[in-house]
């Protein structure tokens, strides 16, 4: 996202999230200080991918005042929505207060499990979805007609159905914490993955990377995510791998830092 917004010429403002109480807050004063004059668009990703930062009520109201107060877009990346841990609620910005004219959401079939299947849905009001059409025509890929027929089947299933996946993810997202037990990772409240904080054992992301990977653990070096956070970190994506293979994260992600140390 951010190397899209260079593309077209413009430039990406950060506010960075902080760790405050063992789950991802958004810095409230960080992100007014990050709008100026020129600001056009806020883009938020809930739940987010791969912090699992999800926004509280707060962190929302201040959003949605931003975007009011100097007449703003919201670019809402919401293809993990629904994917919300520990009884959260789904709160959606177009529904909130004056943001039914000024949100762009975009949404997937990823949090219906459609992994790869590159289909998406744009929502836009008035001739702004237009202008997105034309745009998508140039720039991306064109879903396959049965990614299409996928995704539409997907959307029709029940709540039920995507309650049971968001409760699978879930215990998945607590046997991943209980292995990085005593290891600086922050707990995710939605969505697909977690971080762990390398820099806070005094690690390289990309170090940490390619050691991991030599004991069959998958985790990406955030560098180049966002700043001097996301260097910090590297990602798990818990969401791919049952239980049981999960088990054995804890133990293999020990011996690998145990090499680095």
């Amino acid at each position: 996202m951010i190397n899209r917004v260079r593309l077209v010429g413009a430039v990406p403002r950060l506010a960075p999230l902080a760790v405050v109480g063992g789950d991802w807050r958004l810095d409230l004063d960080a992100l007014n200080a990050a709008v100026t004059d020129a600001t056009r668009v806020i883009f938020v990703n809930n739940a987010s991918f791969p912090s699992g930062w999800a926004a509280n009520d707060e962190e929302w109201d201040a959003i949605t005042s931003l975007c009011r107060e100097r007449d703003l877009w919201l670019l809402y990346w919401g293809a993990y929505e629904n994917v919300l841990f520990d009884g959260r609620p789904v709160r959606l910005p177009m529904a909130m207060p004056g943001m039914r004219d000024r949100t762009v959401t975009i949404g997937s079939g990823l949090e219906k499990r459609m992994i790869g299947w590159r289909v998406g849905w744009v929502i836009a009001p008035g001739e702004l979805v237009n202008d997105v059409s034309r745009v998508a025509i140039y720039n991306d890929l064109v879903p396959s007609n049965f990614s299409q027929v996928g995704a539409r089947v997907a959307l029709g299933a029940s709540d039920a159905d995507q309650a049971a996946a968001t409760a699978e993810y879930e215990r998945r997202r607590d046997e991943t914490m209980r292995q990085l037990e005593g290891l600086p990772a922050v707990r995710a409240v939605g969505g697909w993955s977690l971080l762990l904080d390398v820099a806070a054992l005094g690690l390289d992301c990309v170090e940490v990377s390619n050691r991991l990977l030599e004991h069959k653990v998958a985790a990406t070096p955030m560098r180049g995510w966002g700043g001097e956070v996301a260097d910090r970190h590297v990602r798990f994506v818990f969401s791919r791998e049952p239980l049981e293979r999960i088990a054995l994260l804890g133990e293999r992600v020990r011996a690998a830092l145990d090499g680095l140390a």
